[in-house]
């Protein structure tokens, strides 16, 4: 059977976008595998895969599997993509989705940028679910035989995120795999190294669960965010510079929604036999 596709990318956090009309016929974990490949394959870090509403007043329902064929709950660069793709098929500008992480409300802003309603940042160790006796700022992890501090939050899938002096220096290759596989995280978790420029500034580097190191990661921008604010490090408003560019995140508060901004790309579009 051939599948028609669009491949897409959130800076350079890259996807493959298809339609399915029912969950019986997306491909299965295997197949995702095989199509990640970026030799033998199309090569993506995430496929999304869209499918009829399932709540009144939505108007897509999307599926996200990761590189290594796992299915996760959220994506935020990919909920960009899949928000302008829709969007532009349905002449609007507006759009409201939904995904195994809940909802997402999608503006297209008259830049060409794509802002996204990430909902509410949530702390609880459970939401994560994270092992902890109880709701902390920062959590000590141990990993061999270094301690590592970490704050944990789910942006509708689940983050650890770590401050460092310098991302370009980080130990994202060793500390991600170690700290995404860690038993107090029983669905791993995503890991992002986040060094504070300023207090509108953050720089950022990510290692995705199921994936490895990106170029961008959006909820992990999110979740750096929300963590910088609980911290009090950070402003309501705050430039993300991943390896792969820039987000812009705004985050009020507890709370209130969670907004992020940033690009959307359609690189081509294809078919392929699966």
């Amino acid at each position: 059977m051939l599948l028609n596709f669009t491949k897409m990318h959130g800076l350079g956090n890259d996807f493959l976008v298809f339609e399915a009309p029912a969950d019986d016929a997306v491909p299965d974990s295997e197949r995702m595998r095989q199509l990640a490949d970026r030799r033998t394959g199309i090569g993506f870090d995430q496929a999304l895969v869209l499918l009829p509403p399932r709540k009144p007043g939505t108007d897509v329902y999307y599926r996200i599997f990761n590189a290594d064929g796992s299915e996760v709950e959220q994506c935020g660069n990919g909920a960009r993509c899949v928000g302008k793709l829709v969007a532009q098929k349905l002449a609007r500008q507006q759009l409201h989705m939904d995904s195994l992480g809940g909802r997402v409300d999608v503006q297209l802003r008259n830049d060409g940028l794509v802002s996204v309603d990430m909902g509410i940042p949530d702390f609880n160790p459970a939401a994560l679910p994270f092992e902890a006796a109880r709701e902390a700022d920062v959590y000590p992890l141990r990993v061999g035989e270094t301690e590592l501090q970490i704050s944990a939050v789910s942006m509708g899938n689940p983050h650890a995120v770590m401050r460092v002096p310098s991302v370009a220096d980080a130990p994202v290759d060793t500390i991600g795999p170690a700290v995404e596989n860690h038993t107090r995280f029983a669905r791993r978790t995503n890991v992002g190294f986040m060094e504070v420029v300023s207090r509108n500034h953050i720089r950022l580097r990510v290692f995705e669960r199921g994936v490895g190191e990106t170029q961008a990661c959006g909820t992990g921008a999110c979740a750096a965010v929300a963590v910088g604010r609980k911290l009090g490090l950070l402003d309501e408003e705050v430039a993300v510079d991943a390896p792969g560019g820039r987000m812009t995140v705004r985050w009020p508060g507890p709370g209130e929604h969670l907004w992020m901004t940033g690009p959307a790309v359609t690189v081509f579009r294809g078919t392929v036999e699966i």
